[in-house]
């Protein structure tokens, strides 16, 4: 392995499931977290965020957002700031998903102030890089991958 890399499994939930899922979900990962080794992290919904605080606390899973905005307050609705999710419980957020790229327009520029603000309120950042299948299949992916880092 890479000096500085940490193995990291993570379990983005994206928009899917409900509070009462999210807590069955979270207190099964709880009990089998126990024999697994690399860092592990699940990133529920906003909204399910501190329900799953409640669930994790004191077992070796994180928590993490799945965005953040780069401002740290303002009129940016449906959006949340990194503090916020810090004081959700969350400890990382995942940043510049392929998801976020193609349905929100998000430049790798736009993900760097994200990760800015993430780091400045003290959240890991796990950013997120990778072509489309057509950058794919046009032979693009390294060039895409480099341009985004």
């Amino acid at each position: 392995m890479t000096p500085g890399i940490r193995p990291l499994i993570a379990g983005n939930w994206k928009m899917n499931g409900t509070l009462a899922g999210a807590q069955r979900l979270a207190e099964a990962l709880r009990g089998a977290a126990k024999s697994v080794t690399p860092e592990l992290l699940v990133c529920p919904p906003f909204l399910h965020l501190q329900p799953t605080a409640a669930v994790l606390l004191g077992s070796p899973i994180a928590l993490g957002g799945q965005d953040c905005h780069h401002a740290a307050a303002g009129a940016h609705t449906g959006d949340i700031a990194a503090a916020m999710l810090r004081d959700a419980g969350a400890s990382h957020v995942i940043l510049g998903h392929s998801e976020r790229r193609s349905d929100h327009a998000e430049t790798s520029a736009m993900v760097l102030r994200k990760c800015e603000a993430a780091l400045a309120a003290g959240l890991v950042p796990v950013v997120c890089v990778g072509e489309t299948e057509a950058e794919r299949d046009a032979g693009q992916a390294e060039a895409v991958v480099a341009r985004q880092l």
